[in-house]
């Protein structure tokens, strides 16, 4: 082993945490989490942004102030919104209609979604959780302690939404047929 290995692990910690980070980390919680001084951990995180830069790779590592984050290289920006536009393609009827019973009725199990669209939910409730607007919220003090999921933030973004309160009120469902006659 050389004596650069050490560093090429911590460079590879580094990489890896902010590539699953879904916040910036702060120097202080890279030099924890990399069990080295703040100061080695500011320079290995240094060494990686100009690593990154230099081999002209597709992400970059982005400094503010004291946080650090993983960022796509400005120079595929273009090419990249092409693909986050389809990824953000519309929702399918299905879709559309389990986000609105999850919605309306939050927290809900799938189950519940299930018995609400009359069909199996499995697939669609991946797909919103995917795409990040539904998410587990806790679990049903039931037997089997099912899953409770809700909706998000990145839901309330989508939809235009400043909080649940501006929902749209639910219509009614259609009058039941009277009988007789």
């Amino acid at each position: 082993m050389t004596d650069r290995a050490p560093q090429d692990a911590l460079d590879v910690l580094y990489e890896a945490l902010l590539f699953i980070a879904e916040r910036p980390l702060t120097t202080t919680e890279l030099a924890e989490l990399g069990g080295v001084p703040r100061l080695q951990a500011e320079a290995t995180l240094s060494g990686l942004a100009e690593t990154l830069a230099e081999d002209r790779r597709g992400i970059r590592v982005q400094r503010m102030d004291d946080t650090w984050q993983l960022v796509t290289a400005p120079e595929v920006g273009t090419r990249l919104a092409a693909y986050a536009a389809r990824q953000e393609a519309r929702l399918t009827p299905a879709s559309l209609e389990a986000l609105a019973v999850v919605a309306y009725r939050q927290p809900v199990t799938r189950a519940d979604i299930d018995r609400v669209r009359g069909v199996d939910s499995d697939y669609v409730l991946r797909s919103l959780m995917h795409r990040r607007l539904v998410v587990e919220v806790g679990r049903r003090d039931t037997p089997g302690r099912p899953i409770l999921y809700g909706t998000t933030f990145t839901f309330l973004e989508r939809f235009g939404l400043t909080s649940l309160d501006d929902l749209p009120a639910a219509m009614a469902p259609p009058p039941e047929p009277a009988d007789g006659g």
